[in-house]
């Protein structure tokens, strides 16, 4: 959808200058400006102390019928507020948050307005219609311009595409390129977040929130420019079925526009998260608080927790007396391993539903739901089941008023991989009709989240991760490694990750090998169970074997006893494609883990957060000789110094884990 830049180029160039008004808004704490101009289009700058961090750059939306927002446009008056509250969250990494911004609304004359807000971390933008009357989007142009070729960390969409229209179906399962702003791809979308490195250490996301009955947003550089731009997928004309294992709607035809509106539509929020270190990033709020607000009245039945998972381990149980797969034998010793260490569910992958019928009423012989949901009832584990997409969505009330009356707790749909409307709004519709019969929601083969965890509660984890499983079909040229210490500065601002980690086994950059049936890690056991501190996760996988979490007693306790969702979250340190750490706090306990690149590192973490008193700390550390063998560790109980400087040692792809309590 390019035709919406190529008009803006022409009216700057050929209509005669408007009178220019302007319009400035600060941070609460002064520190960052955006300064707005109206005259032939509108443009904003974004300004942090003093420099420049976005450069004029303009917003407008193109209509059917020739009507614009933010062409010529006419301001008839403006509003200013400025808001300090707290949010109560649900199921977060904490438990409130403080939600503080002026905001400055310009209404104009065409029956829309346009909402900027300015917070201590950055700055939001809106358009709102106000008229009365449906209409429908044919293109939308966001631009963020830069003075320099900054270098920025592209999460490229995945595979080798000929056209921006195959490109619009993709996974979102990312790696990062980092490269200039001039070099990237002009053949190839990326997508948000996206992170660029600034002058003076200071680092932007751009990112969008509140993605409601609209499109995505994708970004793209066309020119070798230093300006990324929007790109929407428009609209389906027609769709088959088809894709894995028949369960999924591929476009085959698209409208000329983007989106069909109602009257008074809010449009997603385009975002730009400003840090002056990039431990900032990785504790950022700014996606929860400009999503819409709970639409659950009673969450109490929504509950989070942790998930036996067979798929990635490929039912790898040993040394049983039945020949391990999908059937309920197999199933039963997973709820036996998650009900003797206090897991809340086990999960039922594909395989459990008939395959290439998509219909979720035929079950295969092997198994007996209602017997298993019966048997994990006694041991106080529930059971989720994976559903594809299609066949989620053709039968969605009756799957989920049937499911949820025989004991089901949730679903885990896959195989979305799309973003455009209809799409954006099937993860609305299942989201509310899953909460009316009390199931929660994993969303798989999905977009990245912008903000439907907080309208919905009930959506308690997304995908849009190059996560773990990447691990069972690819060797050393995956770096996953350096993945795990950019994703928490990127990806995770938009919101939690179904990364699905806890191997235990676990391998060098040179001994990993991709096996499906006997998947391992690349970096350290201590690697692994830091991950359950750093990746957000209300619903967390427990992605390895019963039987080779039994080989490892101590790791197994230490996992299951993390919490998914907590009362306070600090960032101590942290380096894009470096390191990171990371402590929460949940009911006085606090939980820390730190992971490096493939440079073993040293780290003094302050730890002061800790506030006065005697405390001790259970430690996993890397061993000795976790440069060549990844699972070698050292667990030992310390006492944190009293100057709350601790002292901590990685390996090569290493990571440190610790439970830390008052004395």
């Amino acid at each position: 959808m390019r035709n919406l830049s190529l008009t803006l180029f022409l009216l700057i160039l050929v209509a005669p200058a408007f009178a220019q008004k302007k319009y400035q808004l600060t941070s609460p704490d002064a520190r960052l400006q955006v300064n707005i101009s109206v005259g032939e289009t509108i443009t904003y700058t974004l300004q942090h102390d003093e420099d420049e961090i976005i450069a004029p750059s303009t917003m407008s939306m193109e209509l059917k019928g020739g009507k614009y927002f933010g062409i010529r446009p006419k301001v008839k008056n403006m509003k200013r507020n400025s808001v300090d509250q707290i949010i109560k969250t649900h199921f977060y990494k904490r438990n409130q948050i403080r939600d503080q911004y002026n905001q400055l609304t310009l209404n104009f004359q065409g029956d829309y307005s346009l909402i900027f807000r300015a917070y201590n971390e950055g700055m939001a933008y809106r358009f709102v219609s106000t008229g009365s009357k449906d209409f429908v989007v044919k293109n939308e142009n966001a631009s963020f311009n830069f003075v320099q070729d900054h270098t920025a960390y592209i999460p490229y969409v995945k595979g080798k595409h000929e056209t921006i229209e195959i490109q619009y179906a993709n996974s979102f399962e990312n790696i990062y390129t980092h490269t200039t702003l001039s070099n990237m791809n002009a053949a190839k979308l990326a997508f948000s977040p996206l992170v660029v490195e600034m002058q003076k250490g200071k680092k932007i996301c751009i990112a969008e929130a509140d993605v409601e009955n609209y499109p995505g947003m994708f970004l793209i550089n066309r020119d070798s420019s230093t300006s990324i731009q929007s790109d929407f997928a428009s609209v389906p004309a027609q769709t088959v079925q088809g894709g894995h294992n028949q369960l999924q709607q591929i476009v085959t035809q698209r409208q000329p526009y983007i989106a069909c509106c109602k009257a008074k539509t809010n449009f997603p929020w385009r975002i730009v998260i400003v840090s002056t270190a990039d431990r900032e990033l990785a504790d950022s709020d700014m996606m929860y608080k400009l999503a819409a607000p709970s639409r659950i009245a009673d969450v109490s039945w929504i509950k989070p927790g942790k998930v036996a998972w067979e798929w990635w381990n490929h039912w790898g149980l040993s040394g049983v007396d039945f020949e391990t797969g999908v059937n309920n034998e197999t199933y039963m010793a997973y709820i036996d391993f998650a009900s003797r260490n206090n897991l809340e569910y086990v999960i039922l992958d594909e395989g459990w539903a008939v395959n290439l019928q998509a219909d979720l009423f035929q079950v295969v012989p092997e198994i007996d739901l209602p017997k298993l949901i019966a048997y994990g009832k006694s041991r106080n584990v529930n059971l989720i089941l994976w559903a594809g997409y299609y066949a989620f969505d053709r039968d969605m009330e009756k799957v989920c008023k049937h499911y949820s009356q025989m004991g089901i707790k949730g679903f885990k749909i896959d195989f979305m991989d799309r973003d455009d409307q209809p799409m954006v709004d099937f993860h609305y519709r299942a989201a509310q009709t899953a909460a009316r019969y009390k199931l929660m929601v994993d969303f798989h083969g999905t977009y990245k989240p912008t903000g439907l965890n907080r309208t919905y509660p009930n959506v308690i984890n997304f995908e849009a991760v190059n996560g773990l499983e990447q691990m069972k079909w690819t060797g050393p040229e995956m770096d996953m490694v350096t993945y795990d210490v950019t994703m928490p500065f990127i990806r995770m601002v938009a919101g939690p990750v179904d990364y699905t980690q806890g191997a235990m086994r676990n391998a060098t950059r040179r001994t990993h090998r991709g096996i499906n049936d006997e998947p391992m890690s690349q970096g350290t056991r201590c690697r692994q169970l830091a991950e359950y501190v750093i990746f957000e996760s209300p619903l967390n996988m427990l992605c390895d074997s019963p039987t080779n979490y039994e080989r490892e007693p101590e790791c197994t306790a230490f996992i299951a006893e993390i919490p998914t969702v907590w009362d306070e979250t600090v960032a101590i340190n942290g380096e894009i494609s470096k390191y990171i750490t990371i402590a929460r706090q949940k009911d006085g306990i606090w939980y820390l883990g730190s992971l490096t690149n493939w440079d073993a590192r040293t780290l003094t973490l302050d730890l002061s957060f800790l506030g006065e008193g005697n405390w001790q700390a259970e430690v996993f550390r890397d061993g000795k000789n976790a440069n060549r063998i990844a699972s070698d560790y050292k667990k030992e109980v310390i006492t944190i110094p009293a100057d709350r400087k601790l002292s901590i040692d990685m390996a090569q792809g290493g990571g440190h884990a610790m439970k830390i309590t008052r004395n």
